[in-house]
């Protein structure tokens, strides 16, 4: 893996180098992960740097990389690893990106047949740069993956296209991934802070709009706890998510990625996210993730198996 910038945060990210430094408290037991290592994670490593491609895995510090890549398992990151926004939560680097690469797509796709994935997850940075936020990217990487790769599923995990015509998200959903992922990340009340750049609202109703295109598609998102938010915001989220007819949520635990970032409030236990759980089914989620560890694209095969599993149970028992 090539060295991370951490210790310097305002080389990686200079739009956060006027930000106070916040402590970055002592993770629990329960958050701890092993360092990656062994001959699987070797091997995805290789794969990954042989076709010239960025995961999202290090590009945000995921916690999880070392479990992921020893299965084989990688997120996709496309169009770069220089985002055009600042989100104070995120470890992926602002400022602006290089011209998109029209090979990336057919090497995305190669990656994946020779990493031998049953599912994968395509995300991106936040183009702001594009017209279109680099929605037929999107959509040529999909095909291009179904072509190489036919039994792979696919799941995308795409930016919110906030200053995009409607046909930008069509797009994506024409190629006809398996699953449309967009995150929320958190509670309304604190984007102005956690998420300047998006507006709540939006991506709430994108999601909704991808259900209004393709009725049969499967959605998801995704939101970080222990930024600040109450109980009773996350349980709007969840009614907010499910009015948009969501059917797959996703909850974490936010880690700080250096003192620059935005702080950690504090470590949501185990039990909370148990609740967490029960209440989003309580609430009608066909497909629910909520533990500290959880991030959109961990364990996501085997969740895309369980959520087809959930919908034909729910249609069997009308």
């Amino acid at each position: 893996m090539r060295p991370r910038d951490i210790t310097i945060p305002d080389q990686r990210h200079p739009e956060k180098a006027h930000r106070p430094d916040n402590a970055q408290p002592k993770k629990p037991a329960w958050i701890r992960v092993r360092a990656p290592g062994g001959q699987g994670y070797q091997d995805t490593h290789r794969i990954i740097r042989e076709h010239g491609l960025a995961t999202v895995c290090e590009e945000a510090g995921c916690p999880n990389v070392g479990e992921c890549w020893a299965h084989g398992h990688a997120t996709m990151m496309i169009m770069g690893e220089i985002c055009t926004r600042g989100c104070t939560f995120c470890n992926v680097a602002t400022g602006r990106p290089d011209a998109l690469d029209p090979f990336e797509p057919g090497r995305v796709a190669e990656a994946v047949a020779r990493l031998g994935l049953r599912h994968v997850v395509i995300t991106s940075v936040d183009r702001d740069d594009l017209d279109d936020g680099g929605a037929e990217h999107f959509a040529q990487t999909i095909r291009a993956t179904r072509h190489r790769a036919p039994g792979t599923t696919i799941e995308v995990l795409t930016p919110d296209f906030l200053k995009c015509p409607a046909s930008a998200l069509e797009t994506v959903v024409a190629a006809k991934p398996d699953v449309f992922n967009h995150n929320l990340e958190t509670v309304p009340g604190l984007y102005p802070e956690v998420r300047p750049g998006a507006r709540y609202f939006q991506s709430l109703r994108l999601l909704q709009r991808v259900k209004e295109i393709d009725p049969g598609m499967f959605t998801k998102s995704g939101i970080m706890v222990g930024l600040g938010e109450d109980r009773q915001a996350v349980l709007q989220v969840m009614d907010d998510l499910r009015a948009a007819n969501v059917d797959f949520l996703t909850i974490g635990q936010y880690l700080q990625p250096t003192p620059k970032h935005h702080a950690v409030a504090r470590f949501v236990t185990p039990e909370e996210f148990a609740a967490y759980e029960k209440a989003a089914y309580g609430k009608g989620f066909l497909m629910v993730s909520a533990t500290p560890l959880t991030r959109s694209s961990y364990h996501a095969g085997e969740d895309f198996v369980r959520l087809r599993a959930a919908r034909e149970q729910a249609l069997a028992s009308r």
